[in-house]
């Protein structure tokens, strides 16, 4: 496996102190529709509004001091932009962001009030991933992918790493557990941490309809690059392909 139980307990080290331990809240009313014991993992309540912050933090603590000096590129919608602004702010690094000129608004913002660098691309005419290397290439930054990254994976899955620490404390076990899937980061991170504390917890992957990549591999046993024909609301989903390293646990 890509990553293990071991990654994600020193990903935690590094970010004692710096990442927030988010809370687990509770809803009667959603107890009673579901007819279950639910809770709910607050990552709306981490930096920057997203747990993408932990695997940015996790990436970035780890570059040596010449790197540093190189500074980071990375290309995201938002909020993997705004994990990496953050992230290289507290570490006294320079980020370039690659974002699509339709990305909303306030994380464009957000991303550059964060002291980051913003590079506007157009989705349909312009690759970012392209774009990003050539920035690597002549600056010298250091390209931080978005999900398909050890590192990255490991500092996300100090979120499902929480959860069962969490519900352990009110005297409770999971057995199951619903993560968020676009490229996979989040989902092969807490997937691998809550497997490694509870084995016999499920663990799903949610995605739109739109952009439901993960399913579709999934049905064909390998990794597949699907081509969506509407939008979503979920704009933070919109991965069109599972990462090599995030499929290989997913």
């Amino acid at each position: 496996m890509p990553i293990t139980l071991q990654d994600i307990t020193a990903a935690a080290a590094r970010l004692e102190g710096i990442a927030v331990r988010t809370p687990l809240l509770t809803s009667p009313e959603l107890d009673r529709r579901i007819g279950a014991r639910v809770f709910l993992k607050a990552e709306n309540l981490q930096h920057v509004g997203a747990f993408k912050f932990r695997g940015a933090y996790n990436r970035l603590v780890q570059l040596t001091q010449e790197e540093r000096e190189r500074g980071v590129v990375a290309f995201s919608s938002g909020n993997h932009a705004q994990g990496i602004a953050y992230a290289a702010r507290l570490l006294g690094m320079k980020a370039t962001i690659v974002m699509p000129t339709d990305a909303p608004t306030i994380k464009r913002e957000g991303t550059e009030a964060l002291g980051a660098a913003v590079r506007a691309y157009d989705r349909k005419t312009e690759s970012r991933e392209e774009i990003a290397a050539e920035i690597a290439d002549y600056s010298g930054a250091v390209l931080v992918p978005a999900f398909d990254d050890v590192a990255v994976m490991a500092g996300q899955g100090t979120c499902g790493l929480e959860l069962v620490q969490q519900l352990r404390e009110r005297g409770w076990e999971p057995d199951l557990v619903l993560s968020p899937v676009g490229g996979g980061g989040l989902m092969s991170g807490v997937a691998t941490a809550v497997r490694g504390l509870a084995p016999e917890c499920r663990v799903v992957g949610v995605e739109p309809d739109a952009y439901n990549d993960h399913v579709q591999s999934a049905e064909q046993g390998a990794r597949v690059r699907i081509d969506p024909q509407t939008a979503t609301r979920c704009d933070s989903l919109m991965a069109t392909q599972p990462g090599v390293l995030t499929w290989a646990v997913n």
